[in-house]
């Protein structure tokens, strides 16, 4: 091969590698504009129906909120959670990561608007004490997030103005409580317990047999811990609800969720399943952090529970 054949050559397949990397980074490019602005506001409501309740009993509505992970300029949210009131829900629960900003409380207050006036339940996440920190998301495909709490100690978020505006509108702390609550025509058995990622959980505290007496036994939790899932299960809990995850928040076409970053499978990360004898619903959640703003096969959602009789 003569000198100015190698050169014409060699000149070939440099433009052939430098088009394959422009192809690429276009591709690169247009994945994250989709991921950023197109899936995160994407916003689905997800629809079940779950034969929990006892034979004869009346139908109840529940709408399950979590992981909002709210700053104040997200107009299209705070619209869209607001207008779940129109699906006439007859209990709301939301389980928790609802601020990522210290001026979020009154945006996300805005968000739930009319829902206030119905009864509620509400636990924290990790993100309701303490405000979101630039790192690398990839690190969460070997590691939890859960060491990054290791030396915060202080919260510096307004979790107790959130906390106290929630209970003034009448909705019922489960963080680490129990109670019960009138919903619809039935009465509730409700007990939950905080964040366990951030090693709040003191499900001693609420631990014993659920109420036999009540119509339907509800456990809130944040974290879809197996630990406290289990207990909550063998105390008599029928339904379990949790958030955390994000579905993965960046998932693979056709395989689903990489990591949950906590411990529950992968299979579990979102949606309806079993823990036992529980019916357990975890929520795909419907925010992120806002240093990373992303979601890809996995839009932000909340959830209507239609609970029914069982046959």
């Amino acid at each position: 091969m003569t000198a100015s054949a190698f050169v014409d050559r060699t000149g070939r397949v440099l433009r052939g590698i430098g088009k394959a990397a422009a192809v690429t980074g276009a591709v690169g490019v247009a994945g994250f504009v989709y991921a950023s602005v197109v899936e995160r506001n994407w916003f689905r409501l997800r629809r079940y129906e779950i034969p929990v309740l006892a034979p004869g009993s009346d139908r109840l509505r529940v709408l399950h909120l979590s992981d909002a992970h709210l700053t104040p300029g997200r107009r299209m949210l705070i619209d869209w959670i607001r207008g779940l009131d129109a699906y006439d829900p007859d209990l709301v629960v939301n389980t928790g990561d609802s601020l990522a900003h210290p001026e979020a409380v009154g945006p996300f207050l805005d968000a739930l608007g009319p829902l206030l006036d119905r009864p509620g339940l509400f636990v924290y996440g990790s993100n309701d004490l303490f405000s979101p920190q630039l790192k690398n998301p990839v690190r969460y495909l070997w590691r939890s997030s859960k060491t990054d709490y290791k030396k915060r100690k202080v919260p510096d978020l307004p979790w107790r103005e959130l906390g106290a505006a929630m209970s003034e509108a009448g909705w019922l702390d489960l963080n680490n409580r129990k109670g019960t609550v009138k919903a619809g025509n039935l009465t509730l058995a409700v007990a939950g317990v905080h964040d366990s990622h951030i090693g709040l959980d003191r499900y001693e505290k609420i631990a014993g047999p659920a109420d036999p007496e009540a119509d339907l036994r509800i456990g809130v939790m944040h974290s879809p811990e197996p630990r406290n899932l289990d207990r909550f299960t063998a105390d008599g809990y029928e339904l379990l609800l949790a958030g955390h995850t994000h579905g993965g928040q960046i998932c693979l076409p056709f395989a689903g969720t990489i990591v949950t970053n906590c411990g529950i499978d992968r299979a579990r990360a979102w949606g309806l399943s079993r823990n036992g004898t529980s019916w357990l619903h975890v929520s795909g959640g419907l925010g992120t952090s806002p240093y990373a703003p992303v979601r890809f096969c996995c839009r932000p959602e909340a959830a209507i529970l239609d609970l029914v009789p069982r046959s």
